[in-house]
């Protein structure tokens, strides 16, 4: 690339505002069909800062779409046990057609047995075993919604996977892997790195395709992007910064996402599109 190159930005908000105008519009036929509002129950364990402002976020989304929210704030004690009750309660609730446990829940849960508590029908954030499963297989059921969001925006873009090489920086097991998983449906070649990769530089600078999953402000430098490459930055850290250097890999790559205003619209608008697409689905429609 010459010295003046600046990669296209890619609009995930742009992208994103049009995917939550076709939800609302579905979450309205339903109402109307059915008499049904779709409804997405939040958990929050605690009161962390930054996941009370997530929560909120997303519950405010929820409304402007047409969706119903109904929030339970758990205290900061919160046992694993009455956890999981909690979300299996609201599995078992016909009125609820979608779940979110906002994460992480704190050092004393087991944040993987109350994930599993939730039913897959209603999985609408894509966190347990059986939606993984079921992205790692091709099988029906919802993404993690990062991953899913970071799918429909490469796809906006055109851009092509098949034969190209991704590395996926980050093996979370609602990030990096799924998104792995994804890009490998699409016959893309997958290389996983992580915080114990030999020399990550190298194997980054071999990349077609780079997402940037693993929260470690700027750790991707533009030095290491492939001339033409596509750079997906899924990480947020304090101060609107992620996991690539964006200045300097802005230079190099052909197609970059923006922190913010990338990855993170995408992540909410995916996730209002499958609570309302379970909501549809637990009412009989097609």
């Amino acid at each position: 690339m010459s010295p003046t190159h600046t990669a296209q930005l890619m609009d995930g908000t742009g992208l994103a505002r049009r995917i939550v105008e076709e939800t609302t519009a579905k979450a309205a036929e339903i109402a109307q069909r059915t008499g049904v509002t779709p409804c997405l129950a939040t958990v929050l364990v605690g009161d962390d800062p930054a996941s009370v402002t997530y929560v909120r976020m997303k519950r405010a989304r929820c409304a402007k779409a047409g969706i119903q929210s109904r929030h339970i704030g758990l205290p900061a004690t919160t046992t694993t046990a009455e956890l999981v009750d909690t979300l299996a309660a609201l599995s078992h609730d016909p009125q609820v057609h979608g779940i979110l446990l906002q994460h992480p829940v704190g050092p004393g849960i087991d944040e993987r047995a109350a994930f599993e508590a939730i039913a897959p029908e209603k999985d609408v954030d894509g966190v347990t075993m059986h939606s993984f499963g079921a992205t790692s297989f091709g099988l029906p059921g919802f993404e993690s919604c990062t991953p899913g969001g970071i799918m429909r925006l490469l796809d906006e873009y055109g851009v092509e996977l098949a034969g190209k090489h991704a590395v996926v920086v980050g093996r979370s097991p609602i990030l990096g892997k799924p998104v792995g998983m994804l890009l490998l449906a699409q016959d893309a070649t997958v290389t996983y790195c992580h915080s114990r990769t030999t020399d990550l530089q190298a194997i980054v600078r071999e990349a077609d395709i780079v997402v940037a999953a693993v929260g470690r402000p700027r750790l991707i430098h533009g030095q290491d992007v492939k001339p033409g490459a596509v750079v997906i930055d899924a990480g947020y850290n304090p101060g609107n910064v992620g996991d690539v250097d964006f200045d300097t890999a802005r230079t190099r790559a052909r197609l970059i996402t923006p922190v913010p205003g990338g990855v993170g619209p995408m992540t909410i608008a995916v996730l209002l599109e499958q609570t309302v697409a379970a909501a549809a689905r637990q009412l009989g429609m097609r």
